[in-house]
């Protein structure tokens, strides 16, 4: 069996420049949809026995009708060539609300050819696979309230829902081991954090509210290949071991967090009996992202300066360019906005981040020493005088870590 791997394509991303005047679209969309007629164009010419989409179609989980017309255009071409392909459910396609249909829907209702929506954990065997000879154990994104819901457990304690949550996956999975065919090749795909697994830049899941898969789990030796969405750092988990557990990463830059990051798709061999081969596929003409920082020490010659801290300009053509200037505040019209925009002019755009400082000293009431106030009452004044924003909210936290550290010692 080979097999296409790719995720987390958010071919909505219209986040940076222009629209193309040809086909209205977002210069950016279609940045995403050639990376994505790419992942298409080679399961079509290599004739791959299946693809697998491991989650995140679009930014959101209303994609506007143009976005799903261009998605659907790419999903059919495989159709047509009776690809068969599995649509695995992401974060960003499902919606918060329960009974509202996820951004994937109409493939699953208009039972389209060779196209299977995968939205709810289950163990699919051949007769669930186009008679293919593989067993795939699918795992979309897991909503904490719909499990709750379904779990009838409360909101009280967070970890605890969360621990409740792995064990019941955990022993889903491995029910569902025992009842596969071992003399079948076994894959899991999943939209979900794993332990240990790193992060990109982008950091599109907030810590505390993402369900995180153990590292024993997936890298259960019965399985023959793992893929997994979600986090869009190109990364093999278990690398050096059986069974690669594999985040292709996302199809084309999210944002500067991913500058310095390539863009792949996999291509895996999987054979029973047999160690799990993976091709890294490098997705080429995926546009630049440059991020430079310059800080302001001297008010001469300002505008030299910052243009020294962008790129060459060879380097700029077509690239997004985020260039952060720190400065003191009263040297802020100094600072020629126009004059370093028609220096990047040929960048397909230049984000100029003005950080003007501010000197700010903490004053201790008189009569008071630093050595009799404690740490809240130091952060305390802090907050004030560097006037933090959501500085009680922050004290809270503080006042939570440091009763934790004192109830550990």
């Amino acid at each position: 069996m080979r097999l296409l791997h790719f995720a987390d394509a958010h071919i909505d991303m219209a986040n940076y420049g222009r629209h193309d005047a040809a086909s209205g679209l977002p210069l950016r969309v279609l940045d995403f949809l050639k990376s994505l007629d790419t992942i298409v164009d080679t399961a079509i010419e290599r004739k791959v026995d299946m693809v697998i989409f491991a989650g995140d179609a679009y930014k959101d989980r209303s994609p506007a009708p143009t976005f799903q017309r261009e998605w659907g255009k790419r999903i059919m071409r495989l159709s047509q060539a009776k690809i068969p392909t599995l649509l695995l459910v992401g974060n960003h396609d499902i919606s918060p609300a329960i009974g509202r249909a996820h951004a994937l829907q109409e493939f699953k209702t208009l039972q389209v050819p060779f196209v299977k929506v995968l939205d709810a954990p289950a163990l699919l065997k051949p007769d669930e696979l186009w008679n293919l000879p593989i067993q795939v154990i699918a795992m979309p994104w897991v909503s904490r309230s719909g499990l709750m819901a379904n779990l009838e457990m409360s909101a009280e304690n967070p970890s605890d829902i969360y621990s409740n949550i792995e064990s019941r996956i955990s022993d889903l999975i491995d029910g569902w081991l025992e009842e596969s065919d071992a003399s079948l090749p076994i894959v899991l795909t999943a939209h979900a954090s794993i332990e240990g697994a790193k992060f990109g830049g982008e950091r599109l899941v907030m810590l505390g509210n993402d369900l995180v898969l153990s590292g024993s789990l997936v890298k259960n030796q019965k399985f023959n290949y793992v893929a997994m969405g979600h986090i869009h750092k190109p990364q093999d988990v278990n690398e050096g071991n059986q069974p690669p557990v594999v985040y292709p990463g996302s199809i084309e830059r999210v944002d500067f967090g991913e500058a310095k990051e390539e863009r792949f798709f996999v291509i895996a061999d999987v054979e029973k009996g047999r160690d799990t081969k993976v091709e890294w596929i490098q997705l080429t003409g995926v546009r630049k992202f440059i991020d430079r920082r310059a800080v302001l020490k001297s008010s001469e010659n300002v505008t030299e300066t910052l243009k020294d801290a962008l790129p060459k300009p060879k380097e700029m053509p077509e690239a997004i360019i985020r260039l952060t200037v720190e400065y003191p505040r009263e040297w802020d019209s100094l600072i020629d906005e126009s004059a370093l925009r028609k220096y990047a002019e040929d960048a397909f755009e230049l984000h100029l981040v003005k950080r003007p400082q501010i000197e700010s000293r903490v004053r201790i009431p008189e009569g008071q020493v630093v050595s009799s106030l404690s740490p809240l009452e130091l952060l305390d004044q802090y907050f004030v005088s560097a006037k933090v924003e959501h500085g009680d909210d922050l004290k809270k936290l503080a006042q939570e870590i440091i009763s934790e550290d004192s109830s550990d010692t």
